[in-house]
């Protein structure tokens, strides 16, 4: 199984998306606070997640809460603007973590500089400030990871 990770996420309707994704491929989602809504059920819900208790779910109060949670053998890759290597770039293996920062911010610059080495950026045009949205990114790197421990855990 994989691990999706979202550091402090701002926006309700990107959680449920990537929520969505996670109980269709069987991945684990993390969840970082502070976060920028409620996540009760009524309240996911609304954001259009019917399945929200159906998400394997686990909730984090810190970073470095979430650090002592994580297995200590599977690699944690930080998916960031900043990174030199593309999410095809680097071997992925059942367990792994990927993690995203949140909407408007990112991750704080101790964990980019903890994380270096293990960063991950998504291709895609060089003159904008732009990048896609965070369920589309959860996606593209997940489902790469997938694809390379051979769809794992799905039919």
């Amino acid at each position: 199984m994989l691990n999706i990770v979202l550091f402090e996420p701002e926006i309700a309707g990107n959680t449920a998306n990537i929520g969505r994704t996670c109980f269709l491929t069987n991945t684990r989602l993390h969840l970082i606070r502070p976060f920028g809504f409620s996540i009760t059920d009524k309240m996911m819900r609304r954001a259009g997640l019917d399945y929200w208790e159906h998400v394997d779910l686990v909730l984090h109060d810190s970073f470095e809460d979430f650090l002592k949670y994580k297995e200590e053998d599977a690699n944690l890759f930080l998916a960031t603007t900043h990174a030199t290597k593309f999410h095809t770039d680097v071997s992925y293996k059942d367990g792994d973590y990927i993690m995203f920062g949140s909407e408007s911010k990112g991750v704080y610059d101790y964990i980019h500089k903890q994380l270096e080495d293990s960063s991950i950026k998504i291709p895609m045009r060089s003159d904008s400030d732009r990048s896609l949205n965070l369920g589309n990114s959860a996606n593209i790197v997940l489902y790469e990871a997938y694809r390379q421990i051979g769809f794992e855990h799905m039919n």
